[in-house]
């Protein structure tokens, strides 16, 4: 199986409902690093999975309408918790619907909330 992996990163604010979050309940911020990798069985005809820079560039403009948001403001998320697991499966099927008529393969989204900890989704393209 072949990959390819680009990053970039985003910050974003927001607040969790309920208690087992303890005082993440009150506005807070986060820097992801957002981590995309493709995987295919084969290479296309240039021998490669995809551009990377094509790919950098979808990642992009997937996460510009996130950055420096107050994600509690944004419609898409009302009465949501915006967890990390949460927003790594957003992202990948934002992501997805961007690159399906150029890629079909799996697709893996992590997002790395810290040096220590991060959440992932992945499925096919």
């Amino acid at each position: 199986m072949y990959s390819v992996q680009v990053r970039d990163h985003i910050m974003i604010a927001h607040s969790f409902q309920g208690s087992m979050f303890g005082p993440a309940q009150r506005m807070h911020g986060a820097t992801y690093v957002v981590d995309v990798e493709l995987q295919r069985a084969e290479l296309d005809e240039n021998n490669v999975v995809v551009d990377i820079g094509w790919l950098h560039q979808q990642l992009a403009q997937t996460l510009a309408p996130l950055a420096y948001r107050n994600l509690d403001e944004l419609p898409q998320f009302a009465g949501i918790n915006t967890t990390t697991e949460y927003i790594s499966r957003y992202i990948f099927d934002t992501l997805a619907q961007r690159i399906a008529e150029a890629f079909q393969g799996r697709m893996r989204v992590t997002l790395h909330e810290s040096h220590v900890a991060s959440a992932s989704y992945e499925g096919a393209v």
